[in-house]
């Protein structure tokens, strides 16, 4: 299927790896231009390269950062059509999960609200003007299961997930009689380097339960989180669903949550 993306104009964050990785990728693969922004440009990442992908290295906790990623799309490729907010999870030297209320102490809640929901809101407001110079746009933002599935475990994390799909909507209301399409992916459990990293997701809940990083990946995090599939998620999966969002042939979507989590979430 012919998603309608040739010569959009893309900007994804935390592109390097995981989810933004593989969305990246798709909307080369769709004939977008891509600004790919991550802190650092990874191997893979770097074997994409070529005239239609533009690495822009930013952290996206600097307040300046979004609206400067913003600016190089318009400055190299022209405009801005889609903007992918993918960066977030645990904030630069920060390892997740963490068990308890009474773990993330101001700092470790500031920063992560600095990462998971100011950074996007910067991005938006930047990206907003230069989509309405070209008549519109999508944004995508991802999300995540646990913004609504509250839990003791990385309750920071949790709400600010949760801030970040009461802003999505109200985005959709006011800017879809503009054209520009607001919609947000909640991933479960997906298999990027939050959980597979030395010292990652995976280490931390083997350190808690007396297992091994593979016995989390392959059978304890899938049963723990209760995943009907049995598996965590590949990051493909995650990706095919943004580059469908954020293509023309989803005109009449915007203001929805869409769930690619294995069954993660199971209330109605």
């Amino acid at each position: 299927m012919d998603l309608q993306l040739t010569g959009r104009i893309v900007v994804v964050t935390g592109a390097s790896k995981g989810i933004g990785l593989a969305t990246t990728r798709t909307f080369l693969e769709e004939g977008a231009s891509v600004v790919a922004v991550s802190r650092k440009l990874s191997p893979e990442l770097d074997a994409l390269a070529g005239p239609n992908l533009l690495h822009h290295a930013a952290d996206l906790t600097d307040p300046a950062a979004p609206a400067r990623m913003v600016e190089r799309a318009v400055e190299v490729f022209g405009g801005l059509d889609v903007l992918v907010n993918n960066a977030g999870g645990p904030p630069p030297g920060v390892s997740l999960p963490r068990f308890g209320f009474l773990t993330p102490d101001d700092a470790d809640w500031a920063l992560m609200y600095e990462f998971n929901l100011f950074a996007v809101v910067r991005a938006v407001r930047a990206a907003i003007p230069a989509m309405l110079e070209r008549g519109g746009g999508a944004i995508v933002n991802v999300s995540s299961g646990v913004a609504r599935q509250p839990a003791p475990m990385n309750v920071d994390y949790s709400s600010a997930k949760a801030a970040l799909n009461n802003v999505s909507k109200a985005l959709a209301e006011e800017f879809g009689p503009s054209g520009i399409r607001v919609n947000t992916v909640s991933p479960g459990p997906v298999r990027t380097a939050w959980w597979t990293e030395d010292g990652g997701a995976a280490d931390i809940i083997a350190a808690q339960a007396g297992s091994d990083r593979t016995a989390v990946l392959e059978t304890l995090a899938p049963s723990m989180m209760k995943l009907t599939t049995g598996r965590l998620v590949d990051p493909q999966e995650v990706a095919d669903v943004i580059a469908l969002l954020a293509s023309p042939r989803s005109a009449s979507t915007t203001g929805a949550e869409f769930a690619v989590d294995g069954g993660f979430l199971k209330e109605i």
